[in-house]
């Protein structure tokens, strides 16, 4: 059974606006939420970056069943594995029953230069990633754990605030050497857009949720929603991996000057307002092998998607 998600967008929106988002989301009939993780936005125009463990607080007193996943965190620079296994673990224990899913990855600079640390090439990062997430893993078992690995040290740590359940670990990948290490170490997979290498996840033994985020902006007409994509997410027709190693919000800010509205308009974000158009888009993940598959909305107007999906997308996947 495919369920349908809506993005609570941290670099957009205060935190006390994203609580009462994931609110309204959940009284529209969505069957989960998916919380962004970010130090700084990818630009200025954007606007926020409030502390995504402090905003899922409120969020599981907000709300009441809707299950929720961060999409996704990197607990391999900024956030050291012990710390992310704590954070996880509290928050996971105040959704109380709930479905709480750790997405996780290797990463973007602009989040993770922020210490000084030096930002590794990419298979280091994978290589990280794995050995932070058997940390958690092990810590999430409430047992003492001491750990002298590669990059990471921990010593006598336990955690004794606990869910009843582990959290299921969903691993970002979005290359065939990173779906391979995702299949072998996750406990899911996460994506944003529909990726082939979801295929490569499948072949190599990967089991769990997919989860896949769609882009949108909804807008009565087709070139309002174009030019509000344009000028809060321009970054989305950045080439390459250009995401991944920009440091700051700055340097985002220069690169998009090769972004035009004509590169929205052809790209991958959902600007028809169309019910149609987010029924095709969903439906094309499903195909492709998602069986979570969440929005997101671009700029302020959070409500006319919302009031969108509630009344024409969602009662399609029921």
């Amino acid at each position: 059974m495919t369920e349908i998600g809506y993005t609570v967008s941290s670099e957009e929106h205060s935190p006390t606006d994203l609580v009462e988002h994931a609110r309204r989301a959940e009284a529209a009939g969505f069957d989960f939420l998916s919380v962004s993780d970010h130090y700084h936005p990818w630009v200025s125009e954007q606007g926020e970056a409030p502390f995504v463990w402090s905003t899922l607080g409120g969020i599981a007193t907000a709300t009441d069943d809707i299950d929720v996943g961060v999409g996704v965190s990197a607990p391999i620079i900024r956030i050291h594995p012990a710390v992310y296994a704590q954070a996880v673990a509290t928050v996971a224990a105040m959704f109380d029953g709930r479905e709480f899913y750790a997405g996780v990855g290797t990463g973007e600079n602009l989040n993770e230069h922020v210490l000084g640390d030096r930002w590794p090439e990419h298979a280091v990062r994978i290589e990280m990633l794995e050995e932070a997430v058997d940390i958690c893993k092990r810590l999430w078992t409430g047992r003492e754990v001491s750990h002298h690995g590669e990059h990471y040290t921990v010593e006598n740590a336990r955690l004794f605030t606990l869910p009843e359940e582990p959290p299921p670990v969903c691993v970002s990948a979005y290359g065939e050497r990173a779906a391979t290490a995702a299949a072998d170490f996750g406990d899911g997979f996460w994506s944003v857009g529909p990726q082939e290498t979801v295929e490569t996840w499948d072949d190599h033994g990967g089991e769990g949720p997919r989860f896949c985020q769609l882009q949108a902006c909804v807008a009565e007409t087709e070139a309002e929603a174009v030019a509000t994509a344009y000028e809060r997410w321009p970054n989305s027709a950045l080439p390459g991996e250009l995401s991944t190693e920009l440091a700051t919000p700055a340097l985002f800010e220069q690169a998009v000057e090769m972004v035009s509205e004509d590169d929205i308009a052809e790209g991958s974000i959902i600007t028809d307002p169309d019910p149609q158009a987010h029924i095709d888009s969903i439906q094309e993940a499903i195909d492709a092998g998602y069986d979570h598959v969440y929005t997101m909305q671009i700029g302020d107007d959070q409500q006319a998607m919302v009031e969108l999906y509630e009344e024409e997308v969602l009662p399609s996947f029921a």
